[in-house]
């Protein structure tokens, strides 16, 4: 059983002292591949590279909505020559966030609209964050056409939404938080997602699952995702393995299996 952890933050601090370790209960456990997304532009260069280092490993460069202040004509020059990169599969996470408002609102949009178009330039998907911001990225979205594919991270909004996004092309990520006991919405979104659009994802190392609620997320967690959101789906995990693996590597077809190579 190979799981594709499709966001996983293996470039933050807090693998600075046991990274091989890290990734190496994640392979026991049977994750096989890991994409990386940078959030601005020291770590998209460090995202690049742990997918030079090792197999399996995928890279996204891009600036997070809280860092949209930084960007500017420079960033988005490096973060061209990086995108050149051959396993750099997707530009992201970029999108909006609402809820700390670390950069204006304003400024939010603009840059996303600008990665959008680094995105469509280089033939990339994108890997999008929305917090509390549905209806404007909803609306980014549509004004720019189908001109765009992508995934929508840790997708948090609502099952009546979903319609709108799967219409746009997108693919659901779901993550740790399906698993938590007081978890409402997320596990009616998770049983909507048609079988071909859903992909899976620790954002490590944030979100952890439960059982681990409250301590360091890491990839090898990704088994205890994929096992709730089976039994939610009334699928094996086996089933849910071989469709999901698949379905990101559809989303990001720079992504090459090392057992294709």
């Amino acid at each position: 059983m190979k799981l594709f952890d499709t966001h996983c933050h293996l470039n933050d601090d807090a693998y600075r002292d046991d990274l091989e370790e890290v990734i190496g209960r994640a392979r026991e456990e049977g994750i096989a591949f890991i994409l990386v997304p940078g959030y601005d532009l020291p770590s998209s260069v460090r995202a690049v590279e742990l997918a030079r280092r090792y197999p399996g490993v995928y890279a996204a460069v891009g600036v997070h909505p809280h860092d949209a202040v930084t960007y500017d004509a420079a960033v988005e020059k490096e973060l061209q020559r990086l995108l050149a990169e051959e396993k750099v599969v997707a530009v992201g996470e970029i999108g909006l966030d609402y809820h700390y408002n670390h950069s204006p609102r304003e400024r939010q949009q603009e840059v996303f609209q600008r990665q959008l178009a680094l995105a469509k330039a280089a033939d990339l998907p994108v890997i999008i964050h929305n917090r509390e911001a549905h209806n404007d990225l909803l609306d980014l979205l549509q004004a720019a056409g189908k001109n765009h594919r992508g995934v929508l991270h840790a997708y948090s909004g609502s099952k009546e939404m979903l319609p709108n996004f799967l219409a746009l092309g997108f693919y659901i990520s779901a993550g740790g938080p399906v698993t938590f006991k007081n978890a409402r919405k997320l596990p009616e979104v998770v049983t909507a997602v048609p079988a071909d659009r859903l992909v899976l994802e620790t954002d490590a190392p944030y979100l952890t699952p439960h059982p681990y609620r409250g301590r360091r997320n890491e990839p090898a967690y990704l088994v205890h995702t994929a096992g709730r959101v089976a039994e939610l789906r009334g699928i094996s995990r086996e089933e849910l393995a071989v469709s999901t693996t698949e379905n990101a590597f559809r989303l990001f077809p720079r992504a090459v299996s090392p057992a294709r190579d």
